[in-house]
């Protein structure tokens, strides 16, 4: 039985395009605000009148970003508009790890800091749900929500938690008790062709390959970014979470997922985007994108084939993120989505040998991002850390900056 909620949908009002292409180049297109052209205004900070030209600027910047973005979001959604109906769930005895055999260790989610409770396991409070975000068998979001049992049924912050490629919500539960031990509501979500979207142990490489050959679905990062702006349209309706007090992390594709997200939909009021943040433009100009595409080699290795090539280039990598995620490496990518996120609190981790993440691609968007918080009298809300001598891996120490930064601004 489906349980009808009123959904707050001012962010998603844009008219519906049947086709967006986005233009790219090796300079990178450039926001319309930056070339002083004038922009919608979607989603906007309220910049005080006496305030700076700067700030007024990087505002309507966020604005122009959020606009164009949440239209090719749109644009291959067969009905943007669903009846906002949340279902119920169960827990899954079993779930789904996609190609992770053996499954990686938990160790360093097992160090988040966490409050001593007594009878902590009977003291939690467990949902299983089914959010539909859009019609189809994958706009049904599966939601796992933990919290602590509360008689005087306060408001509490809330973080979202996002898993990295071939996992599912359940892998994350170490996280999700450690912070609802601390007074958190605690959520995680299947992204899309993930966990309890899955069925076989390539169905998320699968989706990838459809995606390039068919051109009808966004399953590399902007998909479940559509869900999860509807996810937070669920969580500000929720009595036992305060609207303006909703994080949002995730490792590796989850780290991708929580940076467009917190960037696509202000709901979502502090960030920390793990081992997820690159310049994909930065990537292909200088020949270090192999990592990124090796991590999905059977989407890069099918775009070769179908475009007659004898090996992965340039080319083939500009053509396939041109085709599954239109404007990731122009006006989308890093230099211009992170600032986007700015006042809010955003706390970057990588690691400073990630061959995924460069940090010589990261000088920019780095750059930029500053330049942006500063501009808002808010520098100390913002602050990249590369951990020296770790590759493409999200440690204890990252789990426990993380932990730090949301304690100091959600809690």
């Amino acid at each position: 039985m489906g349980l009808a909620l009123p959904l707050a949908t001012a962010a998603l009002m844009l008219a519906w395009v049947p086709h967006v292409t986005c233009a790219r180049s090796s300079s990178h297109v450039l926001p319309r605000c930056l070339s002083n052209s004038s922009s919608h205004i979607l989603v906007s900070y309220k910049v005080d009148p006496s305030s700076s030209s700067s700030s007024k600027k990087m505002a309507d910047c966020s604005d122009d970003f959020r606009t164009n973005f949440l239209r090719v979001l749109q644009s291959r959604r067969k009905i943007l508009e669903v009846p906002p109906t949340v279902e119920h769930g169960n827990p899954i005895a079993d779930p789904l790890y996609q190609n992770k055999k053996p499954l990686p260790s938990k160790m360093a989610m097992e160090t988040c800091p966490r409050k001593e409770v007594e009878g902590l396991q009977e003291k939690l409070v467990e949902e299983n749900l089914y959010l539909i975000t859009e019609e189809g068998e994958q706009g049904r979001l599966p939601v796992l929500i933990l919290s602590l049992k509360d008689d005087a049924h306060k408001r509490k912050p809330a973080i979202v938690f996002l898993h990295s490629s071939y996992m599912c919500k359940e892998w994350l539960r170490p996280l999700l008790e450690a912070y609802a031990s601390r007074g958190y509501v605690s959520i995680a979500i299947d992204s899309r062709y993930h966990g309890e979207r899955a069925h076989t142990n390539t169905t998320y490489v699968d989706a990838l390959v459809s995606a390039w050959r068919m051109g009808d679905t966004m399953p590399f990062i902007f998909d479940t970014v559509w869900d999860l702006i509807k996810l937070a349209d669920y969580l500000v309706e929720r009595d036992d979470i305060d609207p303006a007090q909703i994080g949002i992390t995730g490792e590796s594709l989850g780290g991708m997922h929580a940076w467009f997200a917190a960037a696509a939909d202000a709901r979502y009021s502090v960030a920390v985007p793990i081992i997820g943040i690159q310049g994909f433009r930065w990537a292909i100009d200088n020949d270090k994108w192999q990592a990124r595409a090796d991590s999905i080699k059977p989407l890069f290795e099918a775009a070769r084939l179908d475009l007659g090539k004898s090996a992965i280039d340039k080319e083939v990598v500009e053509k396939v993120w041109d085709r599954i995620a239109p404007g990731l490496d122009s006006e989308f990518d890093s230099p211009y989505s992170v600032p986007a996120i700015a006042p809010r609190p955003l706390l970057v981790l990588n690691g400073a040998d990630d061959p995924r993440c460069p940090l010589s691609g990261l000088k920019t968007p780095e750059e930029r991002t500053s330049t942006a918080y500063k501009s808002f009298g808010s520098a100390d809300k913002f602050k990249l850390i590369a951990e020296p001598g770790i590759g493409h891996q999200m440690t204890s120490s990252m789990v426990k900056e993380a932990s730090d930064w949301f304690d100091r601004f959600l809690n």
